[in-house]
């Protein structure tokens, strides 16, 4: 639940780039143009650490830029991601919670008719500090 900015390798292919994170285990990608590139690097570099976070794996410290070793007609640039915004976008299925308040006030919210659930996700976001 961070952001991360992570090395990628880009090989040139007959059609276009392969991509390819050597921080990371199995974090690759191909595109058709470098532009492309940088959309589907971010995707998939966000994919794998949103899957990470969430399974606890343990997530490796990138490499430096220039520490990465690449061929020649390779080259190497940063992509950053933000495995928030990737959980807010892809992961937004509702969960159920059941949560105790006093009767008298059960009563006056639902006679002012509170919407208990937007009144809980707001009330969460505020305590989190989040938008």
């Amino acid at each position: 639940m961070a952001k991360y900015a992570y090395p990628a390798i880009f090989t040139p292919e007959k059609n276009g780039y392969s991509i390819r994170f050597p921080d990371l285990e199995s974090c690759y990608t191909s595109a058709q143009d470098v532009n492309e590139g940088l959309e589907m690097a971010k995707d998939v570099l966000c994919l794998t650490l949103y899957w990470m976070e969430k399974e606890g794996k343990n997530i490796p410290a990138p490499a430096g830029v220039n520490d990465v070793a690449h061929d020649g007609g390779e080259f190497v640039s940063l992509v950053a991601c933000d495995t928030e915004w990737y959980r807010r976008f892809y992961d937004s299925k509702a969960v159920k919670k059941t949560l105790t308040i006093p009767s008298w006030l059960n009563d006056l919210a639902e006679s002012n008719g509170i919407n208990f659930s937007g009144v809980l996700q707001e009330a969460l976001k505020a305590k989190l500090n989040i938008g």
